[in-house]
């Protein structure tokens, strides 16, 4: 594959089934979009079911909706049930739901808003239904992660959740490089499977909804720059869409725009901050993660040793 990888060259995927999270617009709309027109059977997963079918009605193929809010535990596992009992195998799990900056808020849960969504509904998402996935070769769990996970990110194991101060881009940054760091962990937990494999990838700056609680004093330069440094959402999906359907891919790779500082572009592989490497945190996190949501995965644990993808 070149360096300009476009929707065109997404292989038939016909009789591949696919769950995309946050599809009813946005980045997700346009990568479930463009896995539908080559032929997948593609589920929507929405937490406003209306927007869902709207959004179903805008697009070609097989779509489907499923209710799903990754703000609560519980409906992620009814969510994960009625999947269960709907499809007979899963090829292509795509965690691209997410929120971006928000104010100090907790999910259902009690979880810190942007972790709670962003990474622990996604892993919890991932670990129900998982046993769908492994004995369909060339399935793929990809995970959509952020340049934010480079600004001012950390995994926070003293204070997680935020209680003691709030920073909405340093909560996000830590949502990001969790998203990452779960990527690379579970790789490693699906090495021995054969079958199944998990990446990563990043849209770059789209012009999304995404950015629409970011604070103030950023909101409106990012107004005015918006023509310059972003690009269209259906741009930003096709790091995600490369990640999940280039035959050439590898499990625990990372993928994102081609241009300068990786900001837009077309897709290409890319590599994540020094810290998302560190396997003890790694493994840390999945640990702490396990028992924030109560889900364990039906694949071991990882060995402690890793090569830099």
């Amino acid at each position: 594959m070149g360096a300009q990888w476009t929707t065109a060259n997404i292989p038939d995927q016909r009789g591949r089934v696919a769950v995309v999270t946050g599809a009813n617009t946005g980045l997700g709309y346009e990568t479930a979009r463009a896995l539908a027109g080559r032929g997948a059977s593609v589920v929507l997963a929405v937490r406003d079911v209306d927007k869902g079918e709207r959004a179903a009605a805008g697009m070609t193929g097989d779509v489907t909706v499923q209710a799903l809010d990754l703000t609560s535990l519980d409906s992620v596992r009814a969510a994960a049930a009625a999947l269960r009992a709907r499809l007979g195998r899963l090829d292509l799990l795509i965690n691209n739901a997410g929120v971006m900056y928000t104010p100090k808020q907790t999910t259902r849960d009690g979880f810190e808003l942007q972790f709670g969504t962003n990474h622990l509904g996604h892993f919890a998402l991932t670990g129900l239904l998982l046993d769908l996935m492994l004995p369909v070769p060339g399935s793929r769990v990809v995970t959509v992660s952020s340049v934010g996970h480079r600004i001012r990110a950390a995994i926070h194991f003293g204070d997680l959740q935020w209680e003691r101060s709030y920073s909405r881009v340093g909560a996000y940054g830590q949502s990001k490089l969790a998203n990452l760091m779960f990527t690379y962990e579970l790789q490693r937990r699906l090495a021995g499977s054969g079958t199944t494999v998990a990446v990563a990838a990043h849209p770059g700056m789209s012009s999304t909804e995404l950015a629409r609680n970011a604070p103030a004093a950023l909101r409106l330069p990012l107004t005015w720059l918006a023509p310059v440094i972003t690009q269209t959402p259906a741009m930003g999906a096709l790091p995600t869409l490369r990640a999940a359907t280039d035959p050439a891919v590898l499990g625990g790779q990372y993928y994102g725009p081609g241009g300068r500082n990786e900001i837009m572009g077309h897709p290409r592989l890319v590599t994540s901050s020094p810290q998302s490497y560190e396997v003890a945190v790694q493994q840390r996190l999945w640990a702490v993660s396990e028992d924030l949501t109560g889900v364990r995965f039906p694949v071991g644990p990882s060995q402690r040793s890793t090569s830099k993808h």
